[in-house]
């Protein structure tokens, strides 16, 4: 098929009519509550009408609270949860129309689509309230219009598509800033086009300048929203200049980068894990026909579209190796592996449309080899669909988020766990999010009051915050572990002076405490409350019995161990449940352990722990590695203990079985050969027992 034979109002519809079918595969897969990861945070500040974290994401925040205030039915959550699969299915029938314009191939077209949009990465982040899918929107968007203004026959039509392509080039940066590094590959093409054309004269640069600053206008809702300060969460102050431009550019995590304080995998290595996400996420297949896409533009064949091909596969080089360079987070862990690889569905959108070309320029090939042949159109579409329906069959059953209510049963357990009027002091993404989203969109528990660590760090957060947490008080502007007056004028406070200032509530930690401030230890101790931890004055006398009682059923988790992907946040939220089973017990055995414990109290603290690590244990037989570790020792201490009624065989033979069970499950842990060293003699005293015991019973009889 020729390029540019799939144009006009065809191509529309057919365009259209994948989108639909994209839509209508999302839509069955749609998971009805939270999603992990920002969704919590985004959908809040969308309900709230605040801030989003940074950059703003004000186009997002905007159409996610006009989806939960339009959309029928369900929870907010699945409402923009729907909004995210229609962007993502616009996004394909985007990439389908590019594909076709400029080959006039629809199986190719099809191709690209199906296999960019059906890759577990894409179908995963397509479905949940993220800005990903929106950004596919916008490079696809991108694609589309670089390719028309390519094939524009007049300069009128070249000046009215340059104009639209810098308003969008504007709007796109007003969601995920990582494409600014399509844009500037775009927009200097399109100049040297219109240049090369003599129609780039200084007032139509001018009106090109106008039209992306247009496209910047959904940026005034970060001020709007910071002046009105109504909402009970947001994010930064851009009330002034300095304020925008710290959000805008993303000074608090760092401009240029994914985290703050991150030291991350090598360039190279970034690379390698990149190539072999698109390798899986796309197929060897779809990889080959991209390269057969970029080496067409150099084969004596007529091929008219050369140079939009040569530039979509510059836009891939460019952004694969800034991104590698600035993805500041180690890869080789699961979690963050997770975080990076969402970025790289930007590089993918590229490979698929490539590979999309490369099947009509192999066919085009094909053709040119086999005049005539009635084989080559059937043997198009039949790759194109095998390719696409193994996108389907292979990703189809973890993508299908439909029963998914982890995060969502994460957050009501924290919740509901809490007493009446508590103060929670969150840390970290996974329980503020969710805990957030739950507390103050859907009206959870709001006798209770959340307040987040971190942002206590940050000069804004309490100026326009602190009125909106009703019974806190806070005993200066920011929480800084060295007391005092800020060259700036700024009274700051540390844990301990905040904690004396509520003394009259009680506050519990979600997850963790900051590293950066010790001083609570002064006057509090850390309790276990499931995943949370109590914060207790240090006079408080600790009843083992009662506290092994208020923390035995606190949570209602039914969730198997190991069942989710460990990169994902329903891995992270179900190991946080399944360890807090044991954090009583290792409370009491961390108690047991000190020096200054008395040495009947130490024996009592002994057999309670080892009681719950033996009842937990052997309630759940599937369960994480470190609980048979602790169970040994807790075995082990209690040999030592010589109890009556308890029987040294069984101790020695349950220290044994579960050091050797999980030397072998955790083998990169540095202490295993220690371990194995301890289990030698451990064997060999059992031994010695079970020696001394038949011949003890051989001399009764």
């Amino acid at each position: 098929m020729g390029a540019g034979s799939g144009s006009g109002a065809a191509a529309v519809a057919a365009a259209g009519a994948v989108g639909a079918a994209v839509v209508a595969v999302y839509a069955g897969t749609l998971p009805p509550g939270l999603p992990g990861g920002d969704a919590g945070e985004l959908i809040t500040a969308a309900y709230e009408l605040g801030v989003a974290h940074p950059p703003g994401y004000p186009l997002f925040t905007l159409l996610a609270g006009l989806a939960m205030r339009l959309l029928p039915g369900g929870a907010a959550a699945g409402r923009v949860n729907l909004l995210c699969a229609v962007l993502g299915a616009a996004a394909a029938a985007l990439l389908f129309y590019t594909v076709l314009r400029l080959s006039g191939s629809y199986a190719g077209g099809i191709l690209a689509a199906g296999v960019f949009s059906f890759s577990r990465l894409t179908w995963q982040w397509s479905i949940t309230a993220e800005v990903f899918s929106l950004n596919n929107l916008f490079v696809g968007l991108l694609m589309a219009l670089t390719v028309h203004f390519e094939e524009a026959s007049t300069a009128k039509e070249r000046s009215k598509i340059a104009r639209l392509g810098a308003f969008c080039c504007g709007l796109s940066l007003c969601n995920q800033h990582t494409i600014v590094l399509y844009i500037a590959c775009i927009v200097p093409w399109v100049l040297f086009l219109l240049f090369r054309k003599m129609e780039l004269s200084l007032g139509h640069l001018l009106k090109l300048g106008l039209c992306f600053l247009a496209g910047l206008l959904p940026y005034l809702y970060l001020p709007a929203s910071s002046y009105l300060n109504r909402a009970r969460w947001t994010w930064g102050d851009q009330t002034t200049f300095q304020g925008f431009l710290t959000h805008f550019l993303r000074e608090e995590y760092g401009t240029f980068n994914l985290a703050k304080s991150e030291s991350g995998s090598s360039m190279r290595e970034m690379l390698v894990f990149q190539l072999e996400q698109m390798r899986s996420e796309l197929s060897l297949p779809v990889l080959v026909l991209a390269l057969i896409a970029c080496f067409s533009t150099a084969l004596p064949i007529k091929q008219q579209k050369s140079p939009v091909i040569c530039l979509f596969a510059g836009m891939l080089c460019v952004y694969s190796l800034f991104f590698a360079w600035r993805a500041n987070l180690d890869v080789t862990k699961p979690l963050f592996l997770g975080v990076v690889e969402r970025f790289w569905m930007q590089s993918n959108v590229a490979v698929a449309v490539l590979a999309g070309l490369g099947l009509a320029a192999l066919m085009s090939l094909g053709g040119a080899v086999l005049q005539g042949s009635r084989v080559l159109p059937w043997l198009e579409w039949l790759s194109a669909g095998a390719l696409v329906a193994a996108q389907v069959w292979a990703n189809y059953r973890d993508c299908d988020q439909s029963n998914n209510y982890i995060v969502d049963k994460f957050a009501r357990n924290l919740l509901s766990s809490m007493p009446m009027g508590a103060v929670i002091l969150l840390r970290g993404d996974l329980p503020g999010n969710a805990l957030r989203y739950l507390h103050y969109v859907e009206g959870v528990r709001p006798d209770i009051t959340l307040v987040d660590q971190e942002m206590m760090t940050y000069e804004w957060y309490l100026p326009k915050l602190a009125k909106h947490l009703p019974g806190v008080h806070f005993p200066g502007n920011r929480w800084n572990p060295v007391e005092g007056i800020l060259p700036d004028g700024t009274l700051v406070f540390n844990l301990h002076h905040f904690l004396k200032a509520n003394k009259h509530k009680e506050v519990f930690v979600c997850i963790g405490l900051h590293e950066g401030d010790s001083t609570w230890r002064r006057s509090y101790s850390l309790w276990p409350w499931g995943t949370c931890e109590k914060l207790v004055p240090t006079d408080a006398v600790f009843d083992p019995g009662e506290w092994i009682r208020l923390t035995r059923n606190l949570y209602n988790w039914t969730e198997e161990y190991g069942s989710f992907k460990p990169s994902s946040w329903e891995a992270v939220a179900n190991e946080e449940m399944w360890q807090a089973r044991m954090k009583t017990a290792f409370f009491i055995f961390g108690l047991a352990e000190t020096a200054s414990v008395p040495a009947e109290m130490k024996s009592q603290l002994y057999t309670l722990a080892y009681t719950l690590y033996k009842e937990i244990v052997s309630s759940h037989p599937h369960h994480p590695v470190n609980w048979h570790k602790n169970y040994a020792i807790a075995c082990e201490r209690m040999l030592r203990l010589h109890r009556v009624g308890e029987d040294p065989e069984v101790l020695l033979s349950e220290t044994v079985k579960h050091f050797l069970l999980y030397t072998q499950k955790a083998e990169d842990d540095p202490q295993r050969q220690d371990i194995l060293q301890a289990v030698n003699h451990l064997q060999k005293e059992l031994q010695g027992l079970r020696g001394m015991k038949a011949e003890l019973k051989r001399q009764a009889g």
